[in-house]
């Protein structure tokens, strides 16, 4: 029995380095149809976010199945938790990828003004990185990648608050349409990287019991959603 419960714990463990991967790639193929502006990568992301949805479903039918059956208690019990908890974020980081891309191609010609390309460019590549290394972490080394994530979460979210900054000046110059498109664009990778951190700290929790510390703990918090580590509030806007 106990071997079996072991078994059904690896395979839920699969599925969520699977919902990993494929919110990485969402996020590529949102990079694309904004930075590039490609929309056929459009279609194949609505493709991944379905198998990502159905994965998601897996998992959480999975996990309870194990609370019904098996009734895991101390670590076995926070594995699964924590497990329903990263996939819920997992599944919002395709949501976001998925606003990405549909923000970026309701009107390609505006997405943003030229002089904020850099900044975009530097904002999509960093997330990006962050959901690669992501994998890293749920395959079984959360505490030596969450350091580096938080610290990426950090400059992702300064970049966000100078894009703020500059469509909320008065010299803004470029019109309502484009600060509109700006701003959610910016909140979209912004919360994405938050959700990152977040997984990565669950995972960490499941290992460890013990949330890893960092001077960045207030970003991490913020996208955990609360101290208690059991806890599935967190902001999903």
């Amino acid at each position: 029995m106990r071997e079996r419960f072991q078994g059904q714990l690896g395979v839920l463990g699969d599925r969520l380095s699977d919902m990993s991967g494929m919110a990485c790639d969402e996020l590529r193929l949102a990079n694309r149809v904004f930075l590039d502006r490609d929309l056929d990568a459009a279609i194949e992301l609505a493709t991944v976010e379905t198998r990502m949805n159905a994965t998601r479903t897996e998992c959480e039918e999975t996990a309870q199945k194990l609370l019904a059956l098996q009734a895991p208690v101390a670590g076995d019990l926070r594995t699964v938790l924590a497990a329903v908890y990263c996939a819920d974020r997992l599944e919002r980081m395709g949501d976001l990828a998925q606003h990405i891309a549909e923000q970026a191609a309701r009107a390609p010609e505006f997405a943003v003004p030229e002089a904020l390309s850099g900044r975009f460019g530097e904002m999509a590549g960093l997330v990006c990185s962050m959901a690669e290394d992501l994998g890293a972490a749920i395959q079984g080394s959360p505490a030596e990648v969450f350091h580096s994530l938080a610290r990426s979460d950090q400059r992702v979210d300064a970049l966000y608050e100078e894009l703020m900054t500059e469509v909320t000046d008065p010299a803004w110059a470029h019109g309502v349409a484009p600060a509109i498109s700006v701003a959610l664009l910016a909140r979209f990778y912004e919360r994405f990287a938050d959700q990152v951190v977040s997984v990565a700290r669950r995972v960490d929790f499941a290992l460890t019991g013990e949330l890893p510390e960092s001077a960045l703990r207030d970003a991490s918090a913020r996208s955990a959603g609360a101290e208690n580590p059991l806890s599935d509030h967190g902001a999903r806007n």
